[in-house]
């Protein structure tokens, strides 16, 4: 952020939202959303919009761009955009505005891109629809946008299609898709709250020099105070749907006024004291891996996972975690290598190993967006594995449902409910549910807390280390978060460029002195400090610091 922000807010106003109303349809009835919220923002100005889940950030976010998603409706207010009433253009109209003059950056990318096209083209289609750039111009410039993001070979990265790069690299690739068009506002809709901290370091910085560069406005939603800090001008707190206040971000960073947002401004608590066993439970022996190719994605991987104990995966996007989980889970044989379970080798494949194999390792995946199928109700999706494992039926199944929906701290009235009307933190109990369906002894958690606000995450972790203590559950925690790293695990395995840099117990690892890229990962924790991301980015200039480009 410019220590003078004065210079950037200085600017025409571009946005003006009026007492702004929003319902949602559920239960048959329209329910208020959004209630009497009112948002100005300049030109070249970027303002932190905060909240817990379910406080209407991205219903307000979508509605700055005259939105409003299937199930909601706008039902009062002025929503006017360089003069111009959104609310009072027709369809035809809006799309001339958006992906030209409005874009927007979502949360999952993954489930953003179309996977049967190269990345390149999606990035400029909305520029060559729109008449702004021929296809040669808008290609020639995204590949200027992919090295102003520090995508790793940027002239031929385009080329590839999104099951071919990491998650920060397509949540990357999103945003040149976005400032294809040099668009005048963008909506960032938890833009890099999947990414590792060593690359969201770089993200934040590129997102913010281009925001800077074109004079773009932008309206940053976040649950992470912490990058906020590092981009915001303003600060607006939304909670059940209503502006609790907003201030310059400096001033609420220091002095916010109410009960609620220095609530929010709290550090978390949660700290699991480590401890220690020698059953070990899981055992991944001097793996190779690779996806098809001569290049090894995995190479020599070896780690060890004591029962009922929490083992934390780190490293930054690219670094073999998710990899890792693969190949223990059958996904991804190895080329070398075995996975001992329980002293015993797990046939390498997936399609070889028994039901019972299967039952007693599960996965809760990163998002539960795109891991539940949108058509079924919550009494299908958790009621699958116990017919599938345990071959429950009728009031025995409905009856184990509502059992496991008491554990996950929900109620019998979820069963019929969709994914799409369920929260962030419901949908991620839900799959934490089906895991637990299975009776497992060990449970791989990739990323589960990444897309959640902070104090929606407490309150996974805390019912994640309860039915720990409760089942003795093995966890596999795969995470960039270190705050998470610290609340969760009792040792640490840390991951670069597919090889085990570092691995012990939780104290140890985080006490110093660290090998150079745990090192880097430590130090790429955002603080709440306005002028944190700049000094970092100096110190590292300085000091010719190892950089996470390349992932």
């Amino acid at each position: 952020m410019k220590s003078d922000s004065e210079n950037r807010t200085a600017g025409d106003l571009l946005l003006d939202m009026r007492d702004i109303h929003i319902e949602g349809f559920s239960d048959d009835i329209w329910h208020p959303i959004i209630k009497g919220v009112d948002l100005k923002l300049h030109r070249g100005e970027i303002m932190g919009l905060i909240g817990e889940s379910g406080a209407g950030k991205s219903t307000l976010g979508k509605a700055a761009m005259g939105y409003a998603q299937p199930g909601c409706r706008i039902t009062k207010g002025t929503i006017e955009f360089d003069g111009h009433d959104l609310r009072k253009m027709s369809d035809s109209e809006l799309r001339q505005l958006h992906g030209s003059r409005i874009a927007y950056v979502a949360q999952s990318a993954a489930a953003s891109f179309n996977p049967a096209h190269r990345l390149i083209n999606q990035c400029v289609e909305a520029t060559v629809d729109h008449g702004l750039r021929s296809a040669d111009e808008a290609k020639s410039d995204a590949r200027e946008l992919f090295a102003a993001l520090q995508l790793p070979d940027p002239d031929t990265i385009g080329e590839r299609y999104p099951h071919q790069v990491s998650g920060g690299q397509l949540q990357r690739a999103m945003t040149a898709m976005a400032m294809s068009s040099r668009p005048d506002l963008i909506i960032f809709d938890e833009p890099t709250t999947a990414l590792d901290v060593t690359t969201q370091v770089e993200v934040l910085a590129a997102m913010r020099d281009i925001v800077e560069q074109f004079q773009t406005a932008a309206i940053y939603i976040t649950h992470d105070l912490a990058v906020v800090a590092q981009m915001a001008d303003v600060i607006k707190v939304l909670r059940y749907g209503e502006t609790v206040e907003d201030a310059p971000a400096r001033q609420m960073l220091t002095k916010p006024e109410m009960a609620y947002t220095k609530s929010l401004w709290a550090v978390r608590s949660l700290e699991k004291p480590q401890e220690t066993s020698d059953d070990i439970i899981l055992r991944v022996n001097g793996v190779d891996a690779s996806y098809g190719g001569s290049i090894k994605v995995l190479e020599d991987v070896t780690m060890d996972i004591p029962r009922g104990s929490t083992v934390a995966v780190v490293g930054e996007s690219g670094s073999g975690k998710s990899t890792t989980a693969r190949v223990i889970t059958g996904l991804l044989p190895p080329i070398k290598g075995d996975v001992l379970f329980n002293d015993e080798p797990l046939p390498l494949a997936l399609k070889d190993r028994s039901k019972d194999q299967l039952r007693r390792i599960q996965m809760i995946y990163q998002m539960a967006d795109t891991a539940m199928n949108p058509k079924h109700t919550v009494r299908d999706i958790i009621g699958r594995p116990l017919e599938f494992y345990l071959g429950l039926s009728g009031k025995q199944l409905d009856e184990r449902i509502s059992e496991l929906l008491k554990m996950i701290e929900l109620d019998d009235s979820f069963m019929e409910r969709l994914p799409n009307e369920l929260s962030g933190g419901q949908k991620q109990r839900i799959c934490i549910a089906r895991a637990l369906a299975a009776n497992p002894e060990l449970i791989i958690c990739d990323e589960v807390t990444s897309a959640l606000d902070q104090i929606v995450q407490e309150g996974i972790l805390k019912l994640l280390l309860r039915l720990q203590k409760e089942f003795n559950i093995t966890y596999l925690f795969i995470t960039h978060d270190i705050a998470t790293v610290k609340a969760i695990s009792d040792q640490i395995v840390v991951m670069f460029q597919g090889r085990v840099v570092e691995q012990g117990m939780k104290n140890d690892i985080l006490s110093p002195p660290h090998p150079d890229y745990t090192q880097l990962l430590l130090s790429s924790v955002p603080e709440m400090d306005p002028d944190w991301l700049t000094q970092l980015l100096e110190s590292r200039a300085e000091s010719g610091a190892m950089s996470a480009s390349g992932n």
